[in-house]
């Protein structure tokens, strides 16, 4: 199984990003789950993959030539995918995947959150996908569901698909289960 993660370029203000950047590459490794992300060496992005291969896990990354050129491609991964563009990595690391999962980070994350929920709801994709809503990092996010929710924008079955778990380990385990639980 393999599970696409999303995260950011920058570490974050606060240890605890970093920290459950490592919890999740580590959790990964341990259940066998090779990592599908976005091929960088910084930030959350370099943490979660360092943490896989440290463990002993594989990590994939899928990197656009422009950012791979600037020095920020991880050149210690297992497999390394340099690709011409932003819409060829993403369209790889989804087919390169089984899952979707989500930490903290800026705008490229959350477009990349929002393209494979957009997906879900429009039947492309019937993956899982998850949230590590870290400390309520995306608490104004579920907000704003809920509002487009209750003004009739979006299917209530769009968000309840999505498992949301505040704890690395737990919502990789609740990724990787035969049915994966809201």
């Amino acid at each position: 199984m393999r599970i696409c993660v999303f995260c950011g370029s920058a570490s974050g203000l606060r240890p605890i990003h970093a920290q459950a950047a490592r919890a999740t590459g580590k959790a990964l490794a341990e259940r066998g789950v090779e990592l599908v992300y976005g091929g960088g060496r910084v930030g959350l992005m370099g943490i979660v993959a360092d943490a896989t291969l440290e463990a002993g896990g594989h990590a994939i990354g899928v990197i656009p030539r422009a950012l791979a050129s600037r020095e920020i491609a991880h050149d210690g991964l297992s497999e390394l995918h340099v690709v011409a563009g932003m819409h060829e990595r993403k369209a790889l690391m989804a087919s390169l995947s089984d899952a979707f999962l989500t930490l903290p980070g800026g705008i490229g994350t959350f477009e990349e959150f929002f393209e494979v929920l957009s997906w879900a709801a429009l039947g492309i994709h019937q993956k899982p996908m998850g949230l590590l809503n870290l400390d309520g990092y995306y608490a104004p996010a579920m907000l704003m569901f809920q509002n487009a929710i209750d003004e009739g924008f979006l299917n209530p079955e769009t968000t309840r698909r999505l498992i949301i778990d505040a704890d690395p380990h737990s919502i990789v385990e609740r990724l990787v289960s035969p049915r994966p639980r809201p």
